[in-house]
């Protein structure tokens, strides 16, 4: 008999495959993504049938990374392979207030930017819900993870319904009940996705602009074509207010090729009034590319230019680049 995973399951979906009661059902799923159980029949609070019905049908299904590498600055990646040979790489982050896991959404990418990593690897694949959960659930002496950004390997809102999915089981009661408020997703943009996931979770969700002009912005993320940035912003800007729910543009920046002064006053214009916040990465550089980035100086002009017109700005600092393991980078070095 080929057996399910438990994870990657809500605990509904728990109650009508296995046809327990209701509270047998979130004290599995409870057990599953609070307790983290290698084997069902550890599972308290449930009777011994229903423990052996479970062994024959059913597998915890949380594994742990195939290997890890560590930075000098203490981010460690992880490599993870699932049973479908797939490889996607997760990153650690600890600091003294939070611990972030930037988990992969897919083995690869097909969006095809030139200035990411993910993009050459080439595409291999979705993710499954179960090995989304994996990343958070899978890693050793993680301690209580407080923050999950879909940020790693591929586009989340290229596997809507397994980014969805998981986006709804990682803050509920009965799932490892990390707020909807800490987990965020990095998108380039695909307005129907986007109204999806907007209407269908509470997470935050980040823009990938690359360019305030549509041109110049195709060249780098194709997917502009289709599904136009401003068309994703306006979407934002409108969208019901929720002073829990952040919206905010990732704006990556290379010197020479979108930090000039053209590209600042494009980019108040475009984003004054609209409550989105805006945050300020230097550009990691790839194998064989000749970009590099702005300097340290530049990125806090733009800060300082922007937030003195009322637009929410902020700089973000690289971590894990000896190893690979920076936005842009997963998939460059596979542990």
């Amino acid at each position: 008999m080929i057996k399910t995973s438990l994870c990657g399951l809500t605990a509904d979906e728990i109650h009508e495959l296995t046809g327990s009661e209701k509270r047998h059902a979130i004290a599995i799923a409870n057990s599953l993504y609070k307790k983290k159980i290698s084997d069902v029949m550890l599972i308290p609070d449930i009777p011994l049938r229903i423990k052996k019905e479970l062994k024959e049908r059913f597998f915890p299904g949380i594994y742990p990374p195939a290997a890890s590498r560590v930075s000098s600055d203490g981010t460690i990646k992880f490599l993870f392979r699932n049973d479908r040979g797939q490889e996607f790489e997760t990153v650690l982050l600890k600091d003294k207030k939070r611990t972030t896991v930037c988990v992969s959404s897919q083995s690869g990418c097909r969006m095809g930017c030139p200035f990411c990593a993910t993009g050459k690897y080439g595409f291999r694949g979705d993710l499954s819900v179960q090995d989304i959960l994996n990343q958070v659930l899978g890693i050793p002496d993680a301690g209580i993870v407080t923050h999950v950004v879909f940020m790693g390997m591929g586009e989340p809102l290229d596997n809507t319904d397994n980014v969805i999915k998981a986006c709804n089981i990682l803050p509920a009661e009965w799932g490892p009940s990390i707020s909807a408020r800490h987990i965020t997703v990095s998108t380039v943009g695909i307005t129907p996705a986007v109204k999806s996931i907007l209407e269908n979770t509470g997470c935050n969700l980040v823009l990938s602009l690359y360019s305030p002009f549509p041109d110049e912005r195709y060249l780098a993320i194709p997917a502009e074509r289709e599904y136009p940035a401003i068309e994703i912003i306006d979407l934002m800007a409108n969208y019901k207010k929720d002073k829990k729910r952040r919206f905010s543009i990732a704006y990556i920046m290379i010197r020479n090729t979108n930090d000039t002064g053209r590209h600042l006053e494009a980019l108040k214009e475009l984003l004054r009034g609209t409550g989105i916040r805006v945050n300020l990465l230097p550009y990691n550089e790839i194998p064989g590319d000749n970009k590099i980035t702005s300097s340290p100086e530049r990125l806090q002009y733009f800060k300082h230019e922007l937030v003195t017109s009322g637009i929410s700005a902020s700089v973000r600092k690289s971590t894990g680049l000896d190893v690979s393991a920076a936005c842009g980078l997963l998939a460059s070095g596979l542990v």
